[in-house]
């Protein structure tokens, strides 16, 4: 009967223990996807700068060849 007990005792500790591990494995998996998500925002934060330069770049090109046309055109 002592070794049942012994056998059970010996089965909560290493259920506790578990689940200590677990929670500690997943209060870092919640950090690590806490970081990920802050640095998917900052990507779609530079992402949008990009696409608004490409935009800017491409209209300033524009007008350089308009600028350009209208000189060769006054010779």
């Amino acid at each position: 009967m002592d070794d049942i007990r012994k056998l059970a005792t010996a089965l909560g500790v290493a259920l506790v223990l578990q689940t200590i591990a677990g929670l500690v494995w997943a209060g870092g998996a919640a950090a690590r996807i806490g970081t990920l998500e802050a640095r998917v925002a900052e990507q779609r934060l530079v992402a949008e700068r990009l696409a608004r330069l490409e935009a800017q770049g491409e209209a300033t090109r524009a007008a350089l060849v308009r600028i350009e046309t209208r000189l060769e055109d006054g010779r």
